[in-house]
């Protein structure tokens, strides 16, 4: 997974299907850039599936750190929309505008 700066911000990219036998990779990723930087893009873009696990990790992550959640697709949005929270992350169209936010 593509790590990277831009402006002030940290930013992951996450690519593919997150679940509770897939999450471990992304989970340490952010969870190093979590402790390692002030604010996290998270680029969403190429998500193609994520259940609970991914929520759980995000929601933790943004405990932590200043995260911002770039370009969910459809069905991560329905999730965040469902569960609620897509109210309390921040959730951005553009890497650009997640990072200057």
């Amino acid at each position: 997974m593509a790590q990277y700066e831009c402006r002030d911000a940290w930013v992951v990219v996450a690519d593919g299907e997150y679940d509770m036998h897939s999450i471990t990779p992304l989970a340490e990723v952010l969870t190093t850039a979590a402790i390692q930087h002030p604010k996290v893009v998270l680029d969403t873009s190429g998500v193609t599936f994520a259940d609970s696990s991914f929520l759980n990790l995000i929601i933790i992550v943004h405990q932590t750190t200043a995260l911002r959640v770039v370009a969910p697709g459809p069905q991560l949005l329905r999730l965040l929309k469902v569960t609620g929270t897509d109210t309390i992350l921040h959730i951005r169209a553009t890497v650009e505008g997640a990072a200057g936010s």
